[in-house]
């Protein structure tokens, strides 16, 4: 290289670095990130893209309804090579609203601030698309029963089951119960089971097939039950699914557990003459490309003349033996699945994949674990969405939601024949002694038969979402203190429609809590 190019190299060198290093602003002859904001299909989503002329830049969105702004998205980025292009969905507006928002940008040695920008949100949806039926929402109320104690931070998310209209079946509300979100499944007529969020911001639900879709609705990813049953068969696998139901599993490498529906006939049960068509689960990881990598099937693990809610046929699916509604990840690498016709949780061996399968143990009513307390009724019965609050691998606490069907009491009636009631629990177990200790409960002071959530939140309240009453199109979420006379402190009141489940999330974004 000459002497005269080595100079001006080093000239430009120079200037870069010096740019590089300023604190604020473009500053050094370099300019400003320009930004754009646009509307996109959904009315209450903007698109917000930012053009920075940095290396390595960031970029994150605060925005809110005056220049206080208070809710912010995710960082995105970096970009590479000396510039690049950022761009990310601003999400959790309320409609026909006009926000105020601004980027923050940041890069190695430098920021900058945008100068106040509006948005403004359009009016939820009239007409679901493929329809002619105007789209409705469920009414919606927020009280505070125990004045003086504000509730934990976030938003609620609702999974309405089996609507009665053309409601929106899938949505998100602030506290106050005002719609910041929702999916329209346009002219499906499906209610989505699951409909949870994903560590990489976007959404996961099902409709049929499975499907991931981000803030604007566009779907990402899609995963359907012909799939997997090819990819059964071609791994030589001895049963096929007829369906996905009630909950999903997002793994950290990509993968999703998927629990589904499977079938297998019986000649002459006892008690059942004749054959009889049984409705079991199973359990399959697919991995990113759609190939089912590892599988479990209930046939293969328990028997199955232990029906203790009796064999009903659901949906004319067939006898309804086992009824799982939920999964979870174990700390030590195995998987909890909640059953709700055996009110059993049960701990399956999978070992991240390299499992095979047996079950570990089983909670419940006559299951592996002796309680504590030694009475029939303290037992869980017919529950949902266990949730792990702390788990070592050998002492863990869950909430469940115990809806209490076929409960049985003292003198060993059950839930029909003796009152039925419903209760938030919070359970402690040993699994190395198997002892479990029911440590906290609260009683609503009604029976919800089927749905409903519960979870730990972030200022120590629990929460929980169950259906009121039997027959009655509502369903109620509360928030109450997680003390020995549990007080309410919010409760969000949900009519014309029910929430198989109803939780507190921190935000739209992951890693971002909105206040």
């Amino acid at each position: 290289m000459n002497r005269l190019r080595r100079r001006q190299w080093c000239g430009l060198f120079i200037a870069i670095s010096s740019a590089i290093s300023l604190g604020c602003g473009g500053g050094g002859g370099w300019p400003d990130p320009t930004t754009t904001i646009a509307a996109t299909k959904h009315p209450l989503v903007a698109q917000y893209t930012v053009l920075s002329p940095h290396p390595r830049a960031t970029a994150w969105i605060e925005f809110g309804q005056d220049t206080n702004y208070g809710r912010q998205t995710s960082v995105v980025g970096p970009t590479t090579g000396y510039s690049g292009t950022l761009s990310t969905l601003v999400a959790g507006m309320k409609s026909s609203t006009t926000y105020h928002m601004r980027a923050h940008v940041d890069w190695p040695g430098g920021s900058w601030i945008e100068p106040d920008r509006t948005f403004t949100t359009g009016p939820l949806p009239k007409v679901s698309v493929g329809t002619n039926t105007p789209l409705s929402l469920p009414t919606v109320t927020v009280s505070h029963p125990t004045p003086g104690i504000s509730p934990a931070s976030g938003v609620e998310l609702f999974n309405l089951i089996q609507p009665s209209g053309n409601w929106l079946r899938e949505f998100i509300t602030d506290l106050e119960g005002n719609v910041i979100w929702y999916y329209d499944p346009g002219s499906s007529t499906e209610s989505a089971a699951p409909f949870k969020p994903l560590q990489n911001g976007h959404f996961i639900l099902n409709l049929g097939p499975l499907l991931e879709v981000d803030l604007a609705g566009n779907t990402v990813r899609a995963v359907s039950y012909g799939q997997i049953n090819q990819s059964l068969q071609a791994n030589g696998y001895s049963f096929s699914i007829i369906g996905f139901h009630h909950d999903l599993l997002p793994l950290q490498n990509g993968h999703w557990i998927a629990l589904c529906n499977t079938t297998k006939d019986f000649t002459n049960l006892p008690g059942f003459p004749g054959v009889t068509h049984v409705l079991g689960d199973a359990l399959v990881d697919i991995d990113p490309s759609g190939n089912v990598v590892w599988a479990w099937n209930a046939f293969d693990h328990l028997d199955v003349n232990r029906h203790p809610l009796g064999l009903a046929d659901f949906e004319g699916a067939g006898a309804d033996w086992t009824h799982g509604n939920a999964i979870v990840s174990s700390a030590d690498g195995n998987l909890f699945l909640s059953m709700r016709n055996q009110s059993w949780i049960l701990k399956i061996d999978y070992q991240n994949g390299m499992g095979t399968g047996d079950i570990l143990w089983r909670l419940g009513y006559q299951g592996d674990f002796a309680l504590s307390q030694d009475i029939f009724s303290d037992w869980f019965y017919a529950q949902h969405f266990p949730d792990p609050l702390s788990d070592d691998g050998t002492q863990t606490t869950f909430a469940i939601w115990d809806n209490g069907n076929g409960r049985i009491d003292a003198d060993d009636l059950p839930c029909g024949i003796s009152p039925c009631y419903s209760r938030a629990t919070i359970f402690q177990i040993d699994q190395s002694t198997k002892v479990a200790n029911l440590v906290w409960q609260d009683l609503p002071g009604f029976f919800s038969l089927w749905g409903g959530s519960i979870g730990l939140l972030g200022n120590g309240d629990m929460e929980f979402d169950q259906t009121i009453p039997f027959g009655t199109a509502a369903s109620r979420v509360q928030e109450v203190t997680h003390t020995d006379n549990p007080q309410t402190v919010w409760q969000l009141d949900l009519v014309g429609e029910n929430a198989y489940r109803g939780y507190r999330i921190p935000s739209l974004y992951p890693g971002v809590t909105w206040k």
